[in-house]
């Protein structure tokens, strides 16, 4: 059944229960009033006609709740308000009965179910009805009874028919004016509920996050973008503080073109690049637009790193070789003097301090060209979790390893082309770092896993002693916190990554220690 002919049948439907609940009540009250006796033949059939009005509602109720009433139940309920009328105007006087009107109720609920053509049809049956009542009760009543002349009935059954028509014909164009309204209606509500999935739509596949708060700055929207960059619930955060959402944007408010805001997500620290505007038709609220600019802004940290270590890289190999010959003339010349037997002991002396710190000198050189201009990776295909086993098992036994709980954690077996001695060399490094920084009862932990299409290296610390100030500098040649360091070790790793085409990242907190990400391409 059409949903529209569901519910104007659900209203006939009630507007029955009323008036026949009414008709009830009216009919009790009247035999109230009246002196005690016993209820009349009329009465009787009064009261059947009402009983079968209400059993008719109910076997039309049941069938629209199991969804079974279609159009013919809508015919069935119009014949039975016409027998209704039929029934309570042969009861309360015939031609003289003041419920003729019943039957016009009958053509407007047609009108209303049925359309003008039912309306129409109901009308002429009505017609029929009455006419047909008058006429039984004519041919019924004897002639010294009759009160109504042959004109007076003539009368009545032609002024009821052209009310009935005239109500027929009217109630009909105001049915069909209806479901225009209810057709343009509905498709409006359509429209304006596509408008508003398609809104929502909109919305959800923004990329860029977005946020609205009202004018007591209390969050009313979230995006699903920006749920996703700020790590929390987009529902959870509706009502809650702006400050609370995004420390710091009331400072920027009422508008605000562009600019960044660095805000503390569950995930670690994110930098936004957020735009400020007042709502539009709300006073005093604001819309806040806002992108993630943590990865493009770690990029540039890493080009601008690139860029020094480059520029440092050429300067240094250019000092390297300048250092390395006077270096090995003096050592050479050192080494002549230690081999002359006519030399004293204070001679001899200097003479093996001069060439042990020689020898220094040139470990030192040499360390630095590896900085500066690394070997090209001999490439080959390496098992990374054995290369990790290998690396940890050999450190376990270094002294600054003694007293530091080391685990590994390599549960897929990855295989990547990658230099294993170059690879031993960054690892070495790391883990070397994490157990000076860990010291003594701390813990170091290696994990290997596959993530972004690429194998991840962790190396992760208990110490989290790496500061905001530190990070800009972790990578720059000759930046140490270690007494007795050269600053070289990271620089290193950093270069012989960057010749694999990978990358490293360093996140660090007291209360979660310090890690060290190694991607190396697949």
């Amino acid at each position: 059944m059409a949903p529209g002919l569901r519910s104007r049948l659900v209203w006939l439907v009630l507007f029955r229960t009323v008036a026949t609940s009414l008709s009830l009540v009216v009919t009790v009250v009247r035999l109230l009033t009246q002196p005690a006796q016993e209820p009349s033949r009329a009465d009787s059939l009064s009261f059947a006609v009402i009983a079968g009005a209400y059993l008719l509602t109910v076997v039309t109720g049941l069938r629209l709740r199991r969804g079974t009433a279609g159009r013919l139940d809508a015919t069935v309920q119009v014949v039975g308000d016409v027998l209704i009328a039929s029934g309570l105007v042969y009861l309360s006087g015939g031609a003289e009965s003041p419920l003729t009107f019943l039957y016009s109720l009958a053509v407007i609920g047609a009108a209303v179910v049925l359309d003008w053509r039912g309306a129409l049809v109901a009308a002429a049956v009505s017609t029929f009805a009455f006419t047909a009542l008058l006429l039984i009760i004519r041919l019924t009543t004897p002639v010294d009874d009759l009160v109504e002349s042959p004109s007076r009935v003539l009368f009545v059954l032609g002024s009821n028919a052209l009310a009935l028509s005239l109500i027929a014909v009217l109630s009909g164009y105001l049915s069909r004016q209806l479901s225009a309204a209810g057709g343009a209606l509905s498709q409006s509500e359509a429209d304006l509920r596509r408008l508003g999935r398609l809104q929502q739509l909109i919305l959800s596949s923004m990329p860029s996050g977005l946020v609205t708060c009202d004018v007591g700055r209390s969050v009313t929207f979230l995006n699903t973008a920006g749920s996703i960059i700020l790590q929390t619930d987009a529902f959870a955060c509706v009502g809650q503080p702006l400050e609370k959402l995004l420390p710091g944007v009331s400072s920027l408010a009422p508008r605000f073109i562009r600019g960044e805001l660095p805000v503390q997500t569950p995930g670690g620290k994110r930098v936004l690049g957020l735009s400020v505007s007042p709502l539009e038709g709300e006073a005093g609220a604001l819309l806040i637009v806002f992108q993630d600019l943590t990865e493009l802004r770690r990029m540039e940290e890493d080009l601008k790193r690139t860029d020094r270590l480059a520029s440092l890289g050429a300067l240094s190999a250019q000092l390297a070789h300048e250092i390395r010959n006077p270096l090995a003339s003096m050592r050479g010349s050192a080494q002549l003097l230690a081999q002359d037997p006519s030399s004293d002991a204070v001679v001899q002396k200097l003479t093996g301090i001069l060439m042990r710190e020689s020898d220094r000198l040139g470990r030192l050189v040499e360390d630095f060209l590896r900085f500066a201009r690394p070997p090209e990776p001999q490439r080959q295909q390496v098992a990374l979790d054995a290369l990790l086993a290998e690396t940890v098992d050999m450190l376990r036994v270094d002294p600054l390893a003694r007293e530091v709980r080391m685990e590994l954690q390599a549960p897929e077996a990855l295989v990547a082309s990658v230099d294993p001695d170059q690879l031993r060399q960054v690892l070495i490094n790391l883990v070397r770092n994490g157990c000076q920084a860990a010291g003594p009862k701390g813990m170091v932990r290696v994990a290997l896993a596959r993530a972004d299409g690429e194998a991840q290296i962790r190396v992760w610390d208990s110490a989290g002693s790496i500061t905001e100030e530190m990070m800009g500098h972790l990578f720059e040649p000759f930046f140490t916190t270690r007494n007795g360091g050269t600053g070289l070790g990271l620089s290193t790793a950093h270069s012989i990554l960057r010749a694999h085409g990978g990358t490293i990242r360093v996140t660090s907190h007291p209360a979660e220690g310090t890690e060290f990400l190694v991607g190396l391409p697949l």
